[in-house]
């Protein structure tokens, strides 16, 4: 089958702005998943917590701010509560799980990380650090979602 150059011009154009879209979905869930972090890892390390507590707290918090972002809009866009819990958890479930276990997966491995004081530099690089490697692979998960009508493309509907 020959295709045109206006074809692959146009399908280029899509792959952009399908690629475009996910890099803002990424950066959304990043931009949750470290509030929700460096609060929890914050609060916990102020209280003196175990590592488990902790985690488990930074993992909760992540969630709240991640859906907290997606949902203020919605809100305000005067969407019904079940409209806005239902579409927050659509779209943003899978990026931040893969992200928050990526991240801690990495603050787990790093040999002092759990054990640093807010005063270290390693409590935040190890932060930092888990995030960076795992923004590549929430991005490929949320490009496929977006490219199947999922994921964040459900909060579009509503812009």
């Amino acid at each position: 089958m020959d295709h045109s150059h206006a074809d692959h011009a146009a399908a280029g154009h899509e792959s952009a702005d399908l690629n475009r879209l996910a890099v803002t979905a990424t950066t959304h869930c990043l931009t949750g998943c470290a509030l929700g972090e460096f609060a929890g890892m914050a609060i916990a390390t102020a209280f003196g917590w175990g590592n488990t507590p902790q985690v488990v707290l930074a993992i909760f918090l992540a969630y709240v701010f991640g859906f907290g972002l997606t949902a203020m809009p919605l809100v305000k866009a005067g969407v019904a509560f079940g409209v806005v819990v239902s579409t927050a958890l659509a779209a943003d479930t899978v990026s931040i799980t893969i992200m928050e276990a990526i991240d801690n997966l990495v603050v787990v491995l790093i040999p002092g990380a759990l054990d640093a004081g807010l005063g270290d530099a390693l409590f935040y690089a190890s932060i930092a650090a888990g995030f960076a490697i795992a923004y590549p692979f929430t991005f490929l998960a949320n490009r496929y979602l977006l490219a199947r009508g999922k994921g964040h493309a459900v909060v579009h509907e509503y812009h």
